[in-house]
């Protein structure tokens, strides 16, 4: 089956493998704007409380890896 939050292990796979910087910019500006349609709940259960979780550039790859990971343990 498939959920909107298998939207973010879709993207976080794409993301870890690609090598364009275009596509990732991509990637972050599309999971960012996700973020903010989230629920705050699950926001604030994913993010561990950090404003930024998911939209700050230079820790986006460990952000969506963490979301993805904990997500997957929450089915």
């Amino acid at each position: 089956m498939i959920t909107k939050d298998s939207f973010l292990h879709q993207k976080q796979r794409i993301y870890v493998h690609s090598t364009l910087d275009w596509q990732k910019d991509d990637i972050e500006l599309a999971i960012s704007d996700y973020a903010n349609d989230m629920s705050q709940e699950l926001y604030d259960t994913i993010s561990d409380g950090r404003a930024d979780f998911l939209r700050d550039h230079k820790r986006f790859k460990k952000d969506i890896t963490k979301a993805v990971k904990i997500l997957e343990n929450m089915i």
